[in-house]
């Protein structure tokens, strides 16, 4: 009897082990070696006074236009796309310079959802960068999310211009 207890302990042991391990969440491997980045050391959920730089005083932003996307997407379109080679032309030419992409979505969502879905147009514009030429060690990302639209209103106008990718060149 105590053989057969230890037999159907060891059962369910492995049982559980083989069943946590097949439940585990598995991380999208698409981003895989990617950190997140945590640029100026402020808070992401502090807000920033109108027209602050959001990407801190040894950043500067503006010298490429935004990346922007279509509603509840990540990917960059081929019309988009000739912003990002214009930025890894850039890049190239200017080797010792690193990069900050700043991912933002219109108000639509929840801040969690706005958060993740910024993150990974930061992150789509990052990888075609690096499909581009640029190293990878050079760019970081950031998301801001819905915070600090680009058009505070609350209709279509506003909300194509809120959902971008922005750039800023590390001083």
């Amino acid at each position: 009897m105590l053989a057969f207890m230890k037999r159907l302990f060891t059962y369910f042991c492995l049982t559980a082990i083989i069943l946590l391990s097949a439940c585990a969440k598995k991380g999208s491997d698409q981003f895989a070696g990617v950190d997140g980045d945590y640029v100026t050391g402020i808070p992401l959920g502090e807000r920033f006074e109108e027209g602050a730089n959001f990407l801190g005083e040894s950043v500067s932003k503006g010298q490429f236009a935004p990346v922007y996307f279509g509603f509840d997407s990540f990917s960059v379109s081929p019309v988009e796309m000739s912003k990002v080679q214009q930025v890894a032309t850039t890049l190239r030419d200017m080797s010792s310079n690193r990069l900050i992409i700043a991912g933002f979505t219109d108000e639509r969502g929840t801040q969690e959802y706005n958060r993740g879905l910024g993150e990974r147009r930061a992150q789509s514009v990052r990888q075609a960068l690096i499909e581009s030429g640029v190293a990878s060690d050079r760019i970081q990302t950031v998301s801001f999310g819905s915070e600090m639209p680009t058009d505070p209103a609350s209709n279509e106008a506003a909300w194509t211009v809120n959902r971008r990718a922005e750039f800023g060149v590390v001083k």
